[in-house]
């Protein structure tokens, strides 16, 4: 596993990051955010990532190394779709039994790989590893070269198991297999000033679609769209590109960057979604194209084309203003979209009232600060949490993933699929427009008015009473004192080690600590996945203040 470990500290080590960029040099070698431990991997683990990136690749072959479980549950977990084959939706699997497991599943994988390609002939097979082979030692780099030798096919290992982090980290390892194996290993038959790649793009829903036409009136090729309705010639054609919009950069800005740095292909980080931001990217792209040998000519046909769709976009979206002018939306999504969708939803007069950021980084953060400051920023929601604020901020909507959608209907509020799971594109200039008239359908729909009532046999509801159980709580508390403070000091602060805020506290109080690095080696709070370093630092300052000539807070 020392390649792989090597592979993770470069993924981490990401000088196209600005937030690793700003580090002193020795906080620079650490990298981004450290894997999470082994089980904690919450929110996907490293293989589900890997899949999720490269899965919309339509003309391959998926294989998974491991158990059957493995791709039962990453089998079509996006609504990704394909204009052309469909065998990215076929289901490949060694399912690995107890016998592999003590003998070595290498020689299964081999078969496994041969059934396929004989059967499918797929262009390329990618063989995802996942945690049972990794941990047995099955080598499928070695497995997939000599296979790629007997058969005359390219089979890709791409080796993300599960247990060496979290999704976003499965992301990057796709990006580096595709970079170490594929990308460079074809010439296109021809090439034009305005080749582009989009990466970080995965055509959910057909969004990619919303956008492709636009740029087919531009004269714009996308030569390869990483990994959105994508063939494998495209990706390993993809080196000769003029430039490059990276989509989402949590998830493949190694790819971009480093592509820059082997190519000389510049790249943005840009957004598809709302009026505004769509009409930036068209503009960034045309800068980029013209400043690589672009005919300059065709900055003037994407204003001409920018002014004719915002028109129309800005004409489409009066009809629904007066019933949207604002209505107040929680989003809990996270990435890219915590910042992306809050521009469109903007521009249709819907009011914000907080969006989830667990999954978003310090830029994505930055940006939906600068762009709507009064936006509750959510790093972390529990059901009963998410239910509460959607009492509290009285929202008239929330779009949100599958995952909570329960939380809404529990709550009798109207709900829409913002995630991946959707059956509707939001895209460009008309995804905002569908957005919108979702948005407006969810919210007139008159089964709301319906189930908000009260049943004939029940005077008073089961929110009511809710309702009154939570300000009775938070009444007992007010006249007990005593109980408030244990309950403040039982909060958890370090949720991967369980750490609560009176063991902090004492901790601090006892030994006169002053820096976060101090806390984490007396109480271990802060030594997971760090995010809450930023409470602890509260709780310092607190504690600082106190006390007459304190010392100032420093992170470490």
């Amino acid at each position: 596993m020392s390649s792989l470990a090597d592979k993770i500290q470069d993924v981490f080590n990401e000088p196209g990051c600005s937030t690793n960029t700003g580090k002193a040099a020795k906080e620079r070698k650490k990298g981004c955010s450290k894997p999470l431990q082994p089980g904690a991997a919450a929110g996907g683990c490293a293989f589900d990532g890997a899949k999720i990136a490269l899965q919309p690749v339509t003309d391959v072959a998926h294989l998974v190394h491991g158990p059957i479980a493995c791709e039962g549950s990453s089998w079509d977990n996006r609504g990704v779709k394909s204009s052309g084959s469909k065998l990215y939706r076929t289901s490949f699997t060694t399912d690995m039994s107890e016998n592999d497991v003590v003998f070595g599943g290498e020689k299964r994988l081999f078969k496994s790989i041969r059934e396929i390609i004989e059967k499918y002939d797929p262009p390329a097979v990618f063989v995802y590893q996942t945690c049972v082979p990794a941990m047995m030692g099955d080598d499928i780099a070695a497995v997939c070269k000599v296979a790629s030798e007997k058969f005359g096919k390219p089979c890709i290992p791409i080796i993300s198991p599960g247990f060496v982090g979290p999704k976003n980290l499965g992301n990057k390892l796709a990006g580096e297999a595709m970079l170490d194996y594929v990308i460079g290993t074809q010439e296109p038959d021809y090439t034009t000033p305005y080749d582009i790649n989009i990466i970080g793009e995965y055509n959910v829903a057909g969004e990619l679609w919303q956008v492709k036409p636009l740029l087919d009136e531009l004269g714009i090729r996308i030569l390869s769209c990483l990994s959105g309705d994508a063939r494998y010639h495209e990706i390993a054609r993809s080196h000769r590109a003029r430039a490059a919009m990276m989509v989402c950069s949590t998830a493949m800005i190694n790819v971009a960057r480093k592509m820059e740095e082997r190519y000389g292909i510049p790249y943005f980080e840009g957004s598809f979604y709302g009026i505004t931001d769509t009409s930036d990217s068209l503009r960034q792209i045309a800068r980029l194209l013209i400043a690589r040998g672009a005919d300059a000519e065709l900055m003037d046909r994407v204003e001409a084309v920018i002014a004719r769709e915002e028109a129309r976009a800005w004409e489409a979206l009066k009809a629904f203003t007066p019933r949207l002018q604002g209505k107040k939306v929680l989003l809990i999504t996270g990435g890219v979209k915590s910042w992306s969708v809050v521009a469109a939803l903007q521009e249709a007069g819907l009011s914000i009232v907080g969006s989830s950021v667990k999954k978003s980084t310090k830029e994505d953060k930055e940006r939906l600060k600068e762009m709507s400051p009064d936006v509750h920023q959510i790093d972390d929601l529990r059901p009963r949490e998410m239910y509460k604020m959607l009492k509290e901020a009285k929202a008239d909507i929330m779009l949100s993933g599958g995952r909570s959608q329960f939380v809404a209907l529990k709550a009798k509020m109207p709900w829409l699929d913002i995630n991946q799971e959707r059956h509707y594109a939001y895209a460009g200039y008309v995804g905002i427009i569908e957005m919108v008239r979702q948005i407006d359908k969810a919210l007139s729909n008159p089964v709301w008015q319906q189930v908000r009532m009260a049943p004939p046999w029940d005077e008073v509801s089961w929110e009511d009473r809710a309702d009154a159980a939570n300000a009775a709580d938070a009444a007992a508390l007010a006249a007990d004192p005593e109980r408030a403070e244990a309950e403040r000091r039982a909060t958890i602060v370090c949720k991967c080690k369980e750490i609560s805020v009176g063991t902090i506290e004492d901790a601090i109080r006892s030994h006169d600590l002053t820096v976060i690095a101090q806390v984490t080696q007396l109480t271990q709070a802060g030594g997971g996945c760090g995010s809450c370093k930023e409470t602890i630092a509260a709780m310092l300052a607190r504690e600082a203040a106190t006390a007459t000539g304190a010392p100032s807070v420093q992170v470490a």
